[in-house]
């Protein structure tokens, strides 16, 4: 059922139809309100969707609607909670990048890689693993549905860690200004030439352009890997070893979880009950014996081996030799003993390893409960204090906490050899909106009991999640996903801010490119 629409709304949308074509434009009751949601919050219906095919489409779409003074709300695969595609201003076209997905060439000999905004990450992991080849910083765990324009634009970060996050694998992009312009960043094999233009449109949530196309540079996938997975007694023995381990560059990959978070996946997953995620975790061991011996460890372990283990570590090393790797995990081994650590079985990096990108069914929580994450960037230096700080956090809230029955577990992971991620997560009783209904899989799905409407305890949340970026900025935190959540102009030098002002005049001088994102109007 289309939407009805009066006066200057249709003949601003017949202009869009007329320059993209009705094939491109949804404007269904459905369509929109799916669209208004993120993963954490709601925003305006769109006057329109604009799905195009082509970048040519896209440019000619984006023109007419800027024309007719609509402004322009880009979203790539929709899994973040900071706002990013959600506008409550006046009338707007969301730009839903999904059907430009295409790979458009993987150069093996220059270790290049070019794709439209649209396509996956499990999509381009997919078409590079059988050549051997990946992005340095190759995706998100949300990646089987994350676009990769939409990381990029958000600056995600988990797979490739090491190497940064993913704005640091693109060498240029292909951006549709405000206008309809196609404006390319770069070269196509080396970054910067001059100053970074790419990076100018890395991170900028939607608030400088649409991306079209993206081209990253290309690694060599590791043959060797070897895994280690520990128990932490506490949570600076925790953060003790994973700054150490940063510190050494030992691991890949390095990510923790703390007991209450633990506890939730221990519920959502056995992880030896996924028949596929065994096969690909065995098939990745590299010989039959191997990947045999692996795989009954995996079904021996179930969900027990975390069961009174206070703080998790897991970690991969990766290269070229074996030899190398597992001397890495032993060292890792001894720098986690030093903090008062333990081994435990090392089932989840095996089977993330092998299955980077499961279904996003974690987005809700074991019943149905509602979930939202929130985070900080620190140096090694603060991540204690960060941590203390948002425990007195709760203990503070505790009596609302109990009584609303919200919950907070956190994850952690290394980022550099200077800083960690500490990110705190949310659940509480509420209802699922349509974002969750259409990408949890049918199956799970049907299994959660799910909740009504629970505003007061959504309430609370938010103001939890207010007062964490609180402590995070105070401490001089950085951010990723910025959108219309974490504050950038108070955390910049004002004449770093200025630039960016002028930046967004520069190629949005309507202010119509998905105005409020970072904070720009």
């Amino acid at each position: 059922m289309m939407a009805t629409l009066v006066g200057d709304e249709a003949g601003a949308l017949d202009a869009v139809i007329a320059a993209a074509g009705a094939d491109a434009v949804l404007t269904d009751e459905a369509a929109c309100d799916f669209f208004s949601h993120d993963v954490y919050s709601t925003g305006r219906k769109p006057l329109a969707v604009l799905r195009p095919a082509t970048v040519d489409q896209l440019a000619r779409g984006v023109s007419a609607a800027t024309a007719q003074g609509l402004a322009i709300v880009p979203r790539g695969g929709g899994m973040s909670y900071t706002g990013g595609y959600l506008y409550s201003g006046g009338d707007f076209v969301l730009i839903d990048t999904t059907s430009l997905g295409s790979i458009v060439d993987i150069n093996a000999t220059d270790m290049t890689v070019t794709v439209e905004a649209g396509c996956t990450w499990q999509t381009l992991h997919d078409a590079l693993r059988p050549l051997g080849l990946r992005a340095p910083s190759w995706g998100t765990l949300s990646g089987l549905r994350a676009a990769i324009g939409g990381g990029m634009s958000q600056n995600g970060i988990f797979w490739g860690a090491r190497s940064g996050s993913v704005v640091d694998s693109a060498l240029s992009f292909d951006v549709v200004l405000a206008d309809g312009r196609i404006v390319s960043t770069g070269s196509d094999f080396f970054r910067p030439f001059g100053p970074d233009l790419t990076g100018l449109f890395a991170a900028d949530t939607g608030a400088f352009g649409v991306k079209a196309r993206v081209t990253l540079r290309l690694v060599k996938e590791a043959t060797a890997f070897a895994y280690g997975s520990f128990s932490l007694p506490d949570h600076k023995g925790l953060l003790g070893a994973m700054s150490a381990i940063a510190r050494e560059g030992l691991a890949s990959e390095s990510f923790a979880f703390d007991p209450y978070l633990q506890s939730q996946r221990m519920k959502r997953d056995s992880l030896a009950k996924d028949a596929k995620s065994l096969l690909n975790m065995m098939k990745s061991q590299g010989s039959a014996w191997k990947a045999i011996k692996e795989g009954a460890k995996v079904v021996a372990a179930g969900r027990s081996f975390l069961k009174d283990v206070p703080f998790s570590l897991h970690t991969i090393a990766e290269g070229r030799h074996q030899g190398a790797v597992d001397a890495e995990i032993t060292e890792i081994g001894r720098i986690v003993t030093a903090h008062g650590g333990s081994a435990v079985e090392n089932s989840i990096p095996k089977i993330l390893r092998a299955n980077p990108f499961p279904p996003p069914n974690s987005m809700l929580g074991p019943d149905g409960e509602r979930w939202v994450p929130v985070h900080g960037f620190l140096p090694h230096s603060k991540l204690v204090e960060a941590w203390e700080r948002i425990e007195a956090l709760y203990a503070a809230n505790a009596e609302a906490m109990e009584r609303l029955d919200v919950n907070a577990g956190a994850m952690l992971a290394a980022v550099s050899r200077s800083g960690c991620l500490i990110e705190p997560v949310f659940f509480w009783p509420d209802a699922m909106n349509p974002l969750h209904r259409q990408a949890v899989e049918p199956d799970h799905l049907k299994k959660l009991k799910g909740f009504p409407e629970g505003p007061e305890a959504r309430a609370l949340v938010g103001e939890l999640r207010a007062s964490i970026i609180g402590i995070f900025r105070s401490l001089g935190s950085t951010h990723v996903q910025i959108a219309r959540t974490y504050p950038l102009r108070e955390a910049l030098d004002p004449a770093a801010w200025e630039m960016l002002v002028a930046l967004k005049r520069a190629v949005d001088p309507h202010g119509l490119m998905n105005p409020g994102s970072l904070g720009l109007e």
